[in-house]
């Protein structure tokens, strides 16, 4: 199915066309036939994808040509984003892991530019871990400790929600800073990077794969930091205090980011149900002929229209440099919500034959539901906005 956006949209110049393109060529001939095989017995995404990822440039959208990538915005990003989601989400994922991790990268000078240039191509991958057991939306609450010790630091404490703790070459961990003299809050918060080799979890790491509905393709960790040591990296000293304000500035392309692969679901669905409409045949003539089929199939590629637009905008917005705090949250939390109603609808049109595993639209449906919670839930974004629009509500 062809998108209205390809037909004359003024974001979608012919360099933005060709990598969609790209993207989208990629997707059918190895990210889906992928996913079909290995995401029924939930096995991870083969190493040889991630290289020819790698040699497309997928993991340096955003990392500058200096660096080894691409040089590009928002917009690319979140336009193959969305063209990898329609295969599999977690793959339209991990590209994150290039793109929204080049400035976590520890280290100085060359040793650091070396490590860069090989997350440009998908070879040193990171890993965040921010959610705690008690602590989800509220970052700022972190208990896991991190004390200086030397050029060192040491990290004690429980870690949640980590995906690709395994498989990346280092792990981010949001802490507080066991010091008296810290302040309590965001203020008392630092990154540290703990390095490690692939495939293995750090040294002084336990941990185990939560097990999950959705989202394979990659195992998400609960990880316990025993006396884990990383060294201080040299900029720590200016960022100190500072990383609950570094991990919310980013989240506004996070965001984006998770609308492209929502969008990506509900278009992948969309397809999947128009094609199956066609073939199935009830009372003498296919079901698309139905006018009930036929109001769904419009009211879903509207809802996903809808959402594109507002992507396109919005990372267009963050290309300009603007904060776009309202825009993010807005086209996250709208995004997702179509994503949940639209594989659900798609689910509907193929009735017994979509709650099975012989099609992939139970895949979209379980996809779908995890774009409302994780990157901040639909509430949170619900009260970024109407915070935005009313100011915070007075307290007393």
């Amino acid at each position: 199915m062809t998108s209205v956006a390809q037909a004359g949209s003024p974001y979608l110049t012919n360099e933005r066309l060709m990598m969609q393109d790209l993207a989208r060529s990629f997707t059918r001939e190895e990210v889906t036939p992928t996913a079909n095989r290995l995401d029924p017995e939930k096995g991870d995404i083969p190493a040889g994808l991630l290289a020819k990822m790698g040699e497309l440039g997928f993991f340096g959208i955003l990392i500058p040509e200096e660096y080894g990538g691409l040089g590009l915005g928002a917009f690319e990003y979140c336009l193959v984003a969305e063209e990898l989601a329609r295969g599999w989400m977690s793959v339209a994922s991990i590209i994150a892991r290039g793109n929204g991790f080049y400035r976590s990268i520890p280290g100085v000078g060359e040793a650091r530019r070396a490590k860069i240039a090989a997350m440009a191509q998908g070879r040193y991958l990171g890993a965040a871990a921010l959610s705690e057991p008690q602590t989800g939306s509220d970052l700022s609450s972190v208990a896991c400790r991190a004390r200086r010790e030397g050029d060192d630091w040491v990290i004690t404490g429980n870690k949640y929600w980590c995906t690709f703790a395994d498989g990346a070459d280092f792990i981010s961990v949001l802490c507080r800073i066991d010091d008296p003299a810290a302040p309590e809050g965001r203020a008392g918060t630092v990154s540290v990077s703990v390095e490690k080799p692939k495939g293995e979890l750090p040294n002084g790491v336990t941990g185990s794969p939560i097990p999950k509905i959705g989202y394979f393709g990659w195992k998400t960790w609960e990880l316990r930091f025993e006396g884990t040591r990383a060294p201080v990296a040299p900029e720590t000293d200016r960022a100190v205090g500072r990383a609950f304000q570094a991990t919310a500035a980013s989240l506004g392309l996070a965001r984006a980011h998770t609308a492209a692969r929502s969008i990506g679901l509900a278009q992948a669905a969309l397809n999947h149900a128009s094609d199956y409409a066609r073939e199935r045949v009830q009372f003498g003539r296919p079901i698309s002929d139905f006018q009930a089929i036929r109001f769904k199939i419009a009211t879903m590629a509207t809802e996903i229209e809808a959402a594109r637009q507002l992507m396109y905008h919005t990372c267009a917005l963050l290309d300009a440099g603007q904060a776009a705090t309202k825009e993010t949250s807005m086209v996250k939390y709208f995004a997702s919500e179509m994503a949940e109603r639209v594989t659900s609808e798609a689910l509907q049109i193929l009735g017994g034959a979509g709650y099975t595993t012989l099609h992939p639209i139970e895949r979209y449906w379980r996809d779908a539901r995890l774009t409302k919670i994780f990157e901040g839930t639909s509430e949170i974004q619900q009260r970024i906005i109407s915070d935005q629009l009313l100011g915070k509500p007075t307290r007393n």
